[in-house]
């Protein structure tokens, strides 16, 4: 991985399928999001789902329908500069691509949404471990009993990335990313992970499991995971999101959303 590639550079490469891997550590310093797409008519009500549930689900962009271009990524093309996509229909998963331009359509309005992805570079010179990047693995993500507010149709239970640390990194941790509103900020949860309906921490839900050392706690921010959960609770002819782990960059630096 070239620490050195920016954004747009990172996007050219994920186009032309040179990058189809996850995102975790690229273009340092910009913001990453979480991307999902559905039918205009039940836009509003994904909004407000999004609205009532800012930790999850922080809005970072969204689009006119059929527009593929977004402000926070000029020359994009929300269809081609994901490294992997999920198509969903009547709320099942479909097939998985590395391109979205013959399900895309004009009826359709797409969401960004902040990812924790996004606070990974100050957490790193802050000293503080992200494990799954130094195995060189996605993120562990968890469905959690915790559920969000519904709005509309849409429904979730909220989903936490994890990452583990010593109880002194874990403080350290919530200082440097509680500035991070807009990238899901603080965590949520520290340590006990059964307390938040999760019965095996070796096998995350999405992602990969990471090692956890003797003396680290696990350590539980929301997740935008949940935004493609809320958006497959409903039978929708179509729905189009990131896979997992591999999400869309943008041209938004990281500091910038701390200042917004």
């Amino acid at each position: 991985m070239d620490p050195n590639l920016s954004p747009k550079e990172l996007r050219q490469l994920i186009r032309s399928r040179q990058w189809t891997t996850p995102t975790s550590g690229a273009a340092p310093g910009y913001v990453q999001a979480n991307l999902v797409m559905l039918p205009e008519e039940a836009a509003f009500h994904f909004l407000l789902f999004c609205v009532r549930n800012p930790k999850p689900c922080p809005i970072l962009d969204v689009l006119e329908p059929g527009a593929v271009e977004p402000a926070i990524a000029r020359g994009a093309d929300i269809r081609t500069d994901v490294p992997r996509y999920r198509v969903f229909e009547k709320g099942e998963l479909k097939t998985e691509v590395e391109d979205v331009s013959d399900y895309f359509d004009d009826g359709m309005v797409s969401f960004l949404l902040g990812c924790s992805f996004s606070f990974e570079n100050a957490m790193l010179a802050a000293g503080l471990p992200i494990r799954n990047m130094e195995e060189g693995k996605n993120v562990s993500m968890y469905k959690t009993s915790i559920q969000c507010r519904s709005a509309g149709p849409f429904s979730a239970p909220l989903v936490v990335t994890m990452r583990p640390m010593t109880p002194v990194q874990a403080v350290r941790a919530v200082q440097v990313t509680t500035r991070f509103h807009l990238t899901h900020g603080a965590p949520v949860h520290l340590g006990a992970p059964e307390e938040i309906g999760i019965k095996d921490i070796h096998r995350p839900d999405f992602g990969d499991p990471v090692t956890i050392r003797p003396g680290e706690v696990q350590v539980f921010w929301a997740c935008g995971v949940t935004s493609q959960l809320a958006a497959t609770s409903v039978p929708l002819y179509r729905v189009i999101t990131h896979a997992p782990g591999h999400m869309f960059v943008s041209d938004l630096k990281d500091e910038d959303l701390t200042l917004m």
